[in-house]
């Protein structure tokens, strides 16, 4: 597929790549936010069984030197540790009892 943003092994999630494979945490935490259980709950049931063989895949690739695809799946990765809390623990995808209280990362785990 010539517009796929995924390597092709990962084809299955395609649906998910355009929301979900974002650069920056902020942007991550914020579709968080936006989405409704019913969304992060089907991104996560697809990606979650795939996440063991798409760490494989990119431990097999250069950390710091990742193709475009690759970057992006590695992005979906940090998107569904975003959505594992909504889901597992928390049934919603705010942080329960936290009022107006918010965070902020500084630095990104890869440039």
């Amino acid at each position: 597929m010539a517009d796929a943003l995924l390597p092709p092994e990962f084809s299955d999630l395609e649906p998910f790549a355009k929301a979900w494979c974002l650069a920056s945490e902020p942007d991550r935490y914020a579709k968080r936010l936006a989405s409704t259980m019913d969304e992060i709950q089907t991104f996560y049931d697809a990606a979650f069984p795939r996440a063991e063989e798409a760490i494989a895949y990119l431990d097999r690739l250069p950390l710091h030197d990742l193709p475009d695809d690759a970057r992006r799946l590695l992005h979906l990765l940090y998107s569904l540790i975003m959505a594992s809390f909504p889901v597992e623990i928390w049934k919603q995808p705010y942080i329960p009892d936290t009022g107006t209280a918010s965070f902020e990362l500084k630095i990104e785990p890869i440039l």
